[in-house]
C-alpha cells in the first residue's frame, strides 16, 4: 500500500486530491498539511512514500519544504501547481522533486503520477517538459563537463537517454528502438547510475544541458 501525504494550502484542492487517491485500492492518504512547515513535520512523523506538494503555500513554500523533506526522509515528492513557469520547474527539480504535474491534470493522470514517482521514476507534465526544453534551448551551448560525461555511456544507453528526453515511457522507447521493455529498463537504470542521476526527471535536464538532446531536432518532433 502506497502511503501519501497531501500538502496544499487550499482545503478544496487538499480534500479533492485526498479523496481521489484514497479511492484507489493500492493508495492510502496518511495525512494532510496546509503549509510547508506542517508538511515537513508530517513527513517526518508519518514517513509517507510520496508527498503531494503544492508550490505556493504560506509560512514555507513547497520548494523549501521539498528540499527539507528530501534531506530528512526517504519520501519522494510529486509537485502539483497551477503554474507551469520555468522558475518553478527548476526550483522543484533542484530541491529534489521527482515529479511535476499541473493541477488541471485529469484524476487518472494524478493517480498514475503518484504510482510512477513511488516506483522510483521521474515524471514531468508534457507542458512542463516543453517549457523546460525551450528554456534550456535559450541557455546557449552545452556544458562541457556534462558533455564529457556522456562518454561513460554505451551507444544504446545514449539512444535510450535521448528517448527519455523526449518524454517517452519505457514501452514507447522499446518500440522505438526495437528492443524489449526489460532491456530499456536495464539501460535506464545503468545510465542513471553512471551519470549519478536520481531519476528520469533529472535525466531529461541532463540530456539537454549536455547537448545530447537538441530542442527542435527531428528526434524531438
Amino acid at each position: 500500500m502506497l502511503r501519501v501525504l497531501v500538502a496544499d494550502d487550499q482545503d478544496l484542492f487538499r480534500g479533492g486530491f485526498s479523496m481521489i487517491l484514497d479511492a484507489q485500492p493500492d493508495i492510502t492518504v496518511v495525512g494532510e498539511a496546509s503549509d510547508g512547515v506542517e508538511a515537513v513535520r508530517a513527513a517526518a512523523e508519518l514517513q509517507p512514500d510520496v508527498v503531494l506538494m503544492d508550490i505556493r503555500m504560506p509560512t514555507m513554500d513547497g520548494v523549501e519544504a521539498t528540499r527539507r523533506i528530501r534531506a530528512a526522509t526517504s519520501a519522494r515528492v510529486l509537485v502539483l501547481t497551477m503554474f507551469d513557469l520555468d522558475e518553478y520547474v527548476y526550483a522543484a527539480l533542484g530541491a529534489g522533486a521527482s515529479g511535476f504535474l499541473l493541477k488541471d491534470a485529469h484524476r487518472d493522470e494524478l493517480v498514475r503520477a503518484v504510482r510512477v514517482v513511488a516506483a522510483g521514476e521521474g515524471l514531468l507534465a508534457p507542458t512542463v517538459t516543453r517549457r523546460l526544453i525551450e528554456t534550456l534551448a535559450q541557455g546557449g551551448h552545452a556544458v562541457p563537463r556534462l558533455k564529457a560525461r556522456l562518454d561513460e555511456l554505451t551507444v544504446r544507453e545514449r539512444e535510450t537517454l535521448t528517448q527519455v528526453a523526449r518524454g517517452l515511457s519505457n514501452a514507447e522507447i522499446a518500440a522505438e528502438l526495437v528492443v524489449s521493455e526489460h532491456t530499456v529498463k536495464t539501460h535506464v537504470s545503468n545510465l542513471l547510475t553512471k551519470l549519478g542521476l536520481r531519476d528520469r526527471a533529472q535525466a531529461v535536464v541532463f540530456a539537454y544541458e549536455s547537448g545530447l538532446a537538441v530542442p527542435g531536432s527531428p528526434s524531438q518532433e
